[in-house]
């Protein structure tokens, strides 16, 4: 009796990494539709320097303000705006994950925010939200994980005789240099500068800067550990500024 097609798919041609024929080529068939999606938006992206993946049910608002470098891949159910000041850009090879959320502005006629701009090969995780309202921006080698989030404003309320939401908001710039990474559901707070190669662990509140190759954590988030041996007589009581 003849093997059923997909016990053949499923079976033959196992490549090095343990791929089986019918595993690669769905993926290639993903690969190939989120290429023609991103065929069509790149007619309408400020500029585009090559492939742009785009998965399913991806919301793209104002790709007039979104540049991207080499193979963008935007996963399926994630959400861009692009209306910004500055615009949206990404360089190579950026990835923006799975229902993650990237808002520099409001859609209900706020003040238009600052903008966002991320460097090659860094990814913004599943289900992130980014609130680039202020200036965010991202560096090399960047690795972010699920739920992370960056809120370049805060509220005002130093008065008690008007409600929180009527005193307006703050906006600063939040930097996460080159090779660092935000470990899940960290939260970033505005005004702050991770510094080179630091790590934040999962679940961390991150609202004073982070010196080079520092390991941080806790809410709020001190230094916890080095990653360089020579960065130890740093003051590690606390996460503080760099120069």
């Amino acid at each position: 009796m003849e093997r059923p097609v997909h016990d053949l798919l499923t079976t033959m041609s196992v490549d090095s990494d343990g791929r089986t024929l019918r595993a690669r080529l769905e993926m290639l068939w993903k690969a190939g539709n989120m290429v023609r999606r991103g065929l069509w938006w790149r007619l309408w992206f400020k500029s585009c320097t090559g492939l742009l993946f785009i998965g399913k049910h991806v919301t793209i608002r104002n790709p007039e303000y979104i540049s991207a470098g080499r193979d963008f891949v935007a996963e399926d159910y994630c959400e861009i705006q692009g209306l910004s000041r500055e615009g949206i850009i990404f360089g190579d090879r950026v990835s923006v994950g799975r229902f993650a959320m990237i808002r520099p502005s409001g859609y209900y006629g706020r003040e238009i925010g600052a903008g966002l701009k991320v460097g090659n090969h860094s990814n913004i995780g599943p289900y992130c939200f980014i609130g680039c309202s202020g200036h965010i921006e991202i560096g090399d080698n960047v690795l972010m994980g699920p739920h992370v989030g960056m809120y370049a404003e805060n509220h005002n309320f130093s008065r008690t005789d008007v409600p929180i939401r009527a005193q307006g908001v703050t906006r600063k710039f939040i930097i996460v240099e080159d090779d660092c990474w935000l470990a899940s559901r960290s939260v970033i707070l505005a005004g702050v500068r991770v510094g080179r190669g630091a790590i934040v662990a999962a679940g961390a509140a991150v609202g004073m800067d982070v010196p080079p190759y520092a390991i941080v954590g806790g809410v709020p988030a001190r230094v916890i550990g080095w990653r360089k041996t020579d960065a130890g007589s740093r003051l590690e009581t606390g996460c503080h500024g760099t120069t």
